[in-house]
């Protein structure tokens, strides 16, 4: 076993995500949470596996993640402090082979617990490997201009998506099938994370309106990138709003072109082609 799991890169990947989420203002205060989906040979070495913390039990069932590995932020947690005390505000957790609970491999070294989200994290992990197998992260924060939009704009999903791809080139590319949006709905519930799973099917991104955004992707810098990129399509947004609007936009023929160039192809019923 190697010295420490300080050492481990997936620690050292979740230290520096955590710091970028609160140095952009999208993880104020506990706002926001993290769980990174990690393969056992990625952990053995760091992690006597056998040593169980504690088992703490969630109303939600699991089963089809029993036995697997994540590191997860923490309920209560401030992304500011992830950095400076990672045993506190971070943890490594399995699924319990009941699906009904977690073991605490490492962390939540002052009694806490993963996030209050971590029922909707695990759906949407569920959903999203049954149309990827190489899934392995969650993210949920709070970008500024996207929470903006959610009170300015249509939240009709193909208008939402059609304006964020019109305020950046590189959107239609990073993510072609536009983005999800749900109803408003009380965080930390069951049902948040069944009406997120359920967009989960078709995109990556999906608006919770007037509270932030929830990404998912194969490792931490894509998923982070893939909100970067719509957020700074919100920003853009916000910029134009307040200089009186659009006079001129990548139209619809160009943005075909585009997604032509790249060879990706563009959510259906957006471009009026």
């Amino acid at each position: 076993m190697k010295d420490t799991i300080y050492s481990a890169p997936f620690l050292q990947e979740m230290l520096d995500t955590t710091s970028n989420l609160y140095r952009l203002g999208w993880d104020e205060r506990n706002g926001g949470n993290i769980s990174y989906l990690l393969n056992e040979y990625e952990v053995l070495p760091y992690l006597n596996v056998d040593n169980v913390k504690r088992t703490v039990p969630m109303n939600f069932d699991a089963s089809a993640l029993a036995g697997r590995y994540f590191i997860v932020t923490g309920s209560g947690k401030y992304f500011k402090n992830v950095k400076k005390n990672p045993s506190e505000n971070l943890g490594l957790i399995r699924i319990h082979e009941n699906g009904r609970s977690y073991e605490i491999l490492w962390g939540f070294e002052d009694g806490g617990e993963a996030t209050s989200e971590l029922p909707t994290h695990l759906m949407n992990h569920m959903k999203r490997l049954e149309v990827d197998k190489n899934h392995r992260v969650i993210m949920h924060c709070h970008t500024t201009n996207l929470i903006a939009m959610s009170f300015t704009h249509s939240l009709k999903e193909e208008e939402l998506t059609k304006t964020l791809w019109e305020m950046c080139t590189e959107c239609l590319v990073v993510f072609p099938e536009g983005l999800g949006v749900i109803p408003w709905i009380v965080p930390g519930t069951n049902a948040i994370g069944e009406a997120t799973a359920k967009k989960m099917e078709e995109v990556r991104l999906v608006l919770w309106p007037h509270h932030g955004i929830f990404g998912a992707g194969t490792t931490l810098d894509e998923t982070f990138g893939l909100i970067e990129t719509a957020e700074k399509a919100a920003e853009v947004y916000t910029m134009v709003c307040a200089q009186g609007g659009k006079q001129q936009t990548i139209t619809d023929t160009q943005l075909q072109e585009l997604a032509d160039a790249f060879d990706v192809t563009p959510r259906q019923g957006i471009l009026g082609l």
